[in-house]
């Protein structure tokens, strides 16, 4: 379990320079923002296009929390380019490609065929964990339960130096 703990470091190519694709996204990019970290198995799938799409109507609401999006397949940065241009649209946050599977490993969702399971990962401004979730492939997320959980770890007079991982298993 990663919350309560310092988030894995990463560097992954990005969409976010679409001319280039030189960008490389870094943990430390997101210092002082919130980061909501997403994986997804694979691009051109069934269920991953819905899912982007809402994670892509959603930004403005993320922004609003100070909040950045960085969705995460092991796919190439090619291949989310062209499902970005012939099947998706172009997106208003990148998309980051872990070919090697590091990333995927270091946050716990790399599954037995070399894809990531459908992880998030909320990260605080100081880069620890404060949520982890994986869901089912089969299953999409919720955009409103993120962002709503998002609400909750932003709540005033919340502190979380209070949090007790362990406690809050036992409850």
């Amino acid at each position: 379990m990663l919350v309560g703990k310092q988030a894995p470091d990463f560097r992954m190519t990005t969409t976010k320079d679409l001319d280039t694709l030189e960008h490389e996204a870094t943990l430390a990019d997101y210092k002082g923002r919130w980061l909501v970290l997403f994986f997804y198995p694979a691009d051109f799938t069934f269920v991953c296009p819905t899912e982007v799409l809402a994670f892509n109507a959603a930004v403005p609401a993320f922004a609003a929390h100070d909040a950045e999006l960085l969705g995460v397949s092991t796919d190439g940065v090619y291949s989310h380019v062209a499902w970005m241009e012939f099947h998706i649209g172009k997106l208003d946050f990148p998309l980051a490609s872990d070919r090697a599977q590091v990333v995927s490993r270091d946050y716990g969702v790399l599954d037995g065929n070399g894809q990531s399971a459908r992880g998030v990962f909320i990260i605080d401004p100081d880069g620890v964990v404060r949520y982890e979730v994986v869901h089912d492939d089969r299953v999409g997320r919720s955009v409103d339960e993120i962002l709503r959980v998002l609400t909750a770890l932003k709540a005033p007079g919340r502190t979380f130096a209070q949090f007790d991982p362990e406690r809050a298993l036992s409850c």
